[in-house]
């Protein structure tokens, strides 16, 4: 063991012993003296809770199996669509449609028989987290959300266990291990969440297939190392990887003093609503107050009556590429307040955008300038082409 990492395990690798198939399969790992027969016997002992099958729980939970861990958990309630397909490794064409956690055990045990799979096919709340993450040794955090984030830190923190951290966006990635007592929390990397339209989510902003490999694969690799005892854990240090420049760096990242949750004057001693602490409860349940909407039909039928009105596409030009309602002006929400004075504020405008969101941003832009007949149209241009157009494609 690294002498200052605690041991997870305590005397529960004892009792293990590796078939002889298994010597064949993990001989790689016995040759290895940081590995060797005690630590391919701590890997069959440990217990590894996987939040995610998508793009970082992909790579993750297959090179996880591999490895021998002997109980992998998996908590997943999504099905896999075509869209999943260009990163999650861990799904094929033959899956779409079908849970994503089954479709994960599948290829999980293809890969290793030998290894447990604990299936957990719900939402994680926090009426839920404590009791799923008991029985584990290391968390690993392979969400995309801000309330998750924060609900798998506290749960973590409050029953002392590793939490193994991986973001990605674009070609960015950030990788870290959350150790309770070992060094700092979520909550000392980001305090606060932001604010719920400042950050774009991957099916806004879009990511590198490869890119979660690449973290997902880190992830992974910390595990194990945490389970070993060996080498130096990514405690303290936030890794920061860019594919484009394709480097590495690495920032310090200290325990807060004035943490709530992992600090010596708490505050947080129990878990809270997440979605209410990042201020997105009733945003992605509820229109903006005040938010005059036109569903898609509805704008069909105006603009077949001929209505004067006028549609803006607030998308990026990428996107534009994919689908488009023939006849839209076309600014991108980012040049919207440079260029607002092209657009006529007495003409009557239907914004949109992928889903909604973004054109939310714009018409919230456009007001203050004067502009007074704006609609929104319900569920962007994917809601256009569901129930309008549908020879077009989706994304």
């Amino acid at each position: 063991m690294t002498p200052f990492m605690p041991d997870l395990l305590g005397d529960r690798p004892k009792s293990q012993q590796l078939s002889v198939d298994e010597y064949r399969r993990y001989s790689r790992h016995l040759i290895m003296p940081e590995v060797a027969l005690a630590g391919q016997l701590r890997l069959k002992a440990a217990k590894v809770l996987c939040i995610g099958t998508g793009g970082l729980g992909s790579p993750l939970a297959l090179y996880l199996a591999a490895a021998g861990i002997g109980t992998i958990g998996l908590i997943d309630f999504d099905v896999v669509d075509e869209s999943n397909l260009q990163r999650q490794i861990i799904h094929t064409t033959a899956d779409v449609g079908r849970p994503k956690i089954e479709s994960a055990e599948a290829k999980l045990k293809a890969i290793n028989p030998q290894v447990a799979i604990v299936k957990h096919e719900l939402r994680l709340e926090s009426a839920n987290a404590l009791e799923i993450f008991a029985p584990y040794d290391v968390i690993v955090d392979g969400t995309d959300n801000f309330p998750t984030r924060y609900l798998v830190n506290d749960a973590c923190v409050l029953l002392g266990k590793p939490n193994v951290y991986g973001s990605i966006f674009r070609f960015d990635g950030q990788a870290t291990v959350f150790f309770p007592g070992e060094g700092p929390c979520y909550r000392c990397l980001y305090p606060e969440p932001p604010p719920p339209d400042l950050v774009p989510s991957c099916a806004e902003g879009g990511v590198l297939g490869i890119l979660p490999g690449v973290i997902g694969v880190i992830q992974a690799t910390e595990t194990v190392k945490l389970l070993l005892g060996v080498g130096k854990p990514l405690i303290g240090r936030l890794l920061l990887y860019d594919a484009l420049e394709m480097s590495f760096r690495e920032l310090k990242v200290r325990r807060s003093p004035k943490c709530p949750i992992c600090g010596p004057d708490r505050t947080i001693t129990k878990l809270i609503d997440y979605d209410q602490f990042c201020g997105v409860s009733f945003q992605e349940r509820t229109p903006t107050a005040n938010l005059e909407e036109i569903t898609p039909r509805e704008l069909q039928a105006q603009l077949a009556a001929g209505a004067p009105l006028k549609i803006l596409d607030v998308r990026n030009p990428e996107e534009l590429c994919i689908c488009a309602i023939e006849g839209s002006w076309r600014i991108p929400l980012g040049e919207l307040a440079q260029r607002a004075k092209e657009l006529d504020p007495d003409t009557e405008w239907v914004v949109h955008c992928k889903s909604g969101v973004r054109s939310e941003k714009a018409i919230a832009m456009l007001k203050p300038l004067g502009f007074g007949k704006l609609r929104n149209l319900r569920g962007g241009i994917l809601a256009w082409i569901e129930e309008v157009d549908p020879s077009q494609p989706r994304y």
